[in-house]
């Protein structure tokens, strides 16, 4: 898209303000809203300066930072009153030329795919990502000086697997249609959507296969549409990974394949599982680095309670047709030879999209240069009757980060991530656990009081 085709888009919708929306570092969406009025070429090219320090990624003393609106990204934003064009955005310097900034995290996707194509295995990586959250009724929580908990009411499906569950169980069929169509004007494709396992109000919506950078954009999209939805129609949607003892835990599952010149270059007739050789290397470089790639792939505390909890969790480094424990599982029910895949089980939503996708994208392509085999190594394939290496997710993000701090030259090639970036994520990171750890829990209660 050009500036010629926003004015026109401007003029049929009667658009009266321009919103542009970036993550900080962590991942949390920020946006600034301008008069269309004030929208032109030189935004463009000169962009919107902002507080850098507030997103997390510069000192205050030096914390000047610019948005640059990324057009393809731009849609009709349903959660504002007057009509609202919104765009992602890149992060800029703000010196003369704009220089891209390098912690940007779409700039360090966009690195990341580079890398790939300058290797000459593909073109482009194409995902096909699963969006599993709950939607709660009500949902209350607070951690006090004096008082700490939570409270969740939410819907009972009756009975202890809520996979597929139809109506009058399926109590949200409706807001997860509606959430569809919301997607779709978006320009969102959807596959399809269902109640997932958890009972007490697990869902899906999985979308089709889109090359890297359009795969993190609308995973941002996703999850603000999803989020908004949910507030204006009174009720909770969290991704949180395990908000629930005793229920299925909630993954970002995360469908790829490379393409080359059009060709699935993750088939072979004659591999396991219909896998070339490129597709055993891929997966032996995300199992040989999963320890550490889980620093951005399981980025909270509490993603370690889904990794160890039960209920399919994928806690076991290993791969497997159809095995939905392994950390990487082959779908057995690809027929056609162009759909060929892995999935990667073990990430989930509370990390940065972008930080995700090139961290993954790193691990694969660095087990593609070093022709990493992941039979030789021992990790498969899982199934019934073979012995395999008996190695498992970190169990904490404190565990997660000692292993990237060990463990991150593979993401340092050719400057995609940064020494600097990667101190920052481990910095704010452990401010998490800290702020996690020092504070008692209501089970701490139960069990020592």
């Amino acid at each position: 898209m050009d500036i010629e085709e926003i004015e026109e888009i401007i003029k049929r919708r009667e658009v009266k303000y321009i919103d542009l929306k970036a993550l900080d570092l962590r991942g949390n969406l920020h946006h600034v809203t301008l008069p269309v009025e004030y929208f032109s070429q030189n935004i463009l090219e000169e962009g919107v300066g902002f507080d850098g320090s507030s997103y997390g990624y510069l000192p205050v003393e030096s914390s000047d930072l610019v948005l640059k609106p990324v057009l393809e990204t731009g849609f009709m934003d349903p959660f504002h009153r007057e009509p609202t064009l919104s765009f992602l955005c890149t992060i800029h310097l703000a010196d003369k030329g704009r220089s891209r900034y390098p912690m940007d995290p779409r700039f360090i996707l966009e690195k990341s795919v580079e890398v790939m194509r300058k290797t000459g295995v593909g073109d482009d990586i194409f995902w096909g990502p699963e969006y599993e959250f709950y939607l709660f009724k009500n949902a209350e929580f607070y951690s006090e000086d004096f008082s700490s908990g939570f409270h969740i009411t939410s819907e009972r499906v009756g009975y202890y697997n809520g996979y597929h569950r139809e109506i009058p169980r399926d109590e949200f069929l409706d807001f997860r249609s509606e959430a569809v169509g919301l997607l779709r004007s978006a320009g969102i494709e959807v596959k399809y959507h269902h109640h997932e396992v958890g009972q007490a109000g697990q869902q899906e919506i999985e979308t089709v296969f889109t090359p890297s950078l359009k795969t993190a954009d609308n995973a941002v999209k996703i999850k603000y549409l999803l989020k908004g939805l949910a507030s204006r129609r009174g009720i909770f949607l969290t991704f949180m990974p395990k908000p629930l003892y005793n229920q299925a835990g909630t993954g970002w599952h995360l469908h790829q394949m490379i393409l080359r010149d059009g060709g699935n270059v993750f088939y072979s007739s004659q591999g396991y599982a219909n896998l070339s050789k490129e597709a055993l290397h891929y997966v032996g470089g995300l199992l040989y680095h999963a320890k550490s790639l889980a620093a951005f792939t399981n980025a909270s505390t509490n993603s370690y309670k889904r990794l160890n909890g039960g209920f399919e969790a994928p806690a076991s480094i290993s791969f497997g047709r159809g095995n939905r424990g392994s950390a990487v599982r082959i779908p057995g029910y690809v027929k056609d030879p162009s759909r060929t895949r892995i999935e990667f089980r073990t990430p989930d939503f509370t990390g940065n999209p972008y930080l995700i996708l090139a961290s993954i994208i790193m691990a694969g392509m660095d087990g593609i240069i070093r022709g990493l085999d992941p039979v030789e190594m021992g990790y498969g394939p899982a199934e019934e009757g073979r012995t395999i290496l008996k190695e498992s997710m970190p169990s904490s993000l404190e565990q997660a980060l000692r292993e990237l701090e060990d463990d991150k030259d593979y993401l340092l090639r050719e400057g995609v991530f940064s020494e600097e970036l990667i101190r920052k994520w481990i910095s704010l990171k452990k401010e998490e656990i800290k702020f996690v750890e020092m504070r008692p829990s209501p089970a701490e209660f139960v069990l020592y009081f």
